[in-house]
């Protein structure tokens, strides 16, 4: 079984304080780990929440803000240090490079990591961000496979030039064991060739078609939504998602605030989710200003649920949260892989 869950490594705003990090949060996902918006501190987080530097696939960052950026140099310098061998991709606005390069160059190390900065290009709609591979040694390459997870951005509405980022596994199939023993087709290679070609050819002269013995199996979705304002963009990356993991700063008695610093409510963040038809919901980014543990986890699982009624998480630093059961094809559930 492959892994699928968010570890959240920071859930402060601006402040950080006493019970939370800087921002930080790494989205395990099958053979991708992506490190979304490196706040301050993120590299002790990561060592507390038992990811390691090797993990890493890439290194997502929203906007050139403190709270979601002022770790990248620590991250880098610990992905030298652990001389982890494949390239890390580092995605950002491309308005934001001199301050990823100053990061990136913040200090002296070895710099025997190997990092590939994409910046984006400013865009109407949304930016494909393609993958990065090559070990150290050879050169990196940019790929889109077809058949992988597609990553990609869209430009939020905040202070400075940030985006917003959805991760989409394709649909496929997946295979019937009793549709399968029925056919007569056993378990291991065959079952690789039916799914690579489609048809196999049996010993006694009967072909067996791949749609004959599978059932479609919709693929699974990741939104990641800082720092902005209500805008399109925020509806079409949450377009429904499975988990959305999206800024909550402020709750709705402060939505003047929240305008003034371009930032969401609660309830916003809970109505976007609501009218995506979002599975599960992550709230996080949570101002200093609200007391804990007094006031801040149950005010605003309180105030989303006057809007939204699916799974809600109030994130706090090192939770795990796992991506909800996979769907079939028309809503039935089923085991998540």
């Amino acid at each position: 079984m492959t892994r699928r869950e968010l570890v959240v490594l920071g859930t402060a705003s601006m402040v950080p304080t006493r019970t939370r990090n800087h921002n930080g949060y790494v989205l395990f996902f099958d053979d991708d780990a992506i490190l979304f918006d490196p706040g301050e501190g993120t590299q002790r987080q990561m060592t507390l929440a038992g990811v390691s530097a090797t993990d890493l696939s890439r290194i997502a960052i929203t906007h050139l803000h403190g709270d979601h950026s002022l770790g990248l140099a620590g991250v880098v310098q610990r992905i030298s240090g652990d001389n982890v061998k494949h390239t890390v991709a580092v995605s950002f606005p491309a308005s934001g490079e001199p301050w990823v390069r100053n990061l990136v160059e913040a200090s002296a190390y070895d710099h025997r990591g190997r990092l590939a900065l994409q910046p984006l290009p400013p865009a109407d709609g949304a930016v494909v961000v393609p993958r990065v591979v090559g070990e150290r040694g050879s050169p990196p390459t940019e790929v889109t496979p077809a058949d992988a997870s597609v990553l990609t951005a869209r430009a939020l509405d905040h202070r400075i030039d940030a985006v917003g980022y959805r991760l989409d596994e394709p649909d496929g199939v997946s295979f019937d064991p009793a549709a399968l023993a029925a056919a007569g087709v056993t378990l291991g290679p065959d079952v690789g060739r039916l799914r690579r070609d489609g048809v196999l050819d049996m010993p006694d002269g009967r072909v067996v078609r791949r749609a004959e013995v599978s059932v479609p199996r919709p693929g699974q979705s990741v939104a990641f939504i800082m720092d902005t304002r209500l805008c399109d963009a925020v509806h079409d990356l949450a377009d429904g998602v499975d988990l959305l993991v999206i800024e909550s700063t402020f709750l709705h008695r402060d939505v003047a605030l929240a305008e003034r610093f371009a930032h969401l409510t609660c309830r916003q963040a809970a109505s976007v989710a609501a009218s995506a038809g979002v599975r599960h919901l992550v709230l996080t980014h949570f101002s200093q200003r609200y007391a804990e543990p007094a006031e801040l986890p149950l005010a605003f699982e309180r105030e989303a649920r006057e809007v939204f009624d699916g799974e809600v998480t109030v994130a706090a630093d090192l939770d795990r949260v796992p991506l909800p059961p996979r769907r079939r094809a028309g809503g039935v559930v089923t085991g998540r892989r």
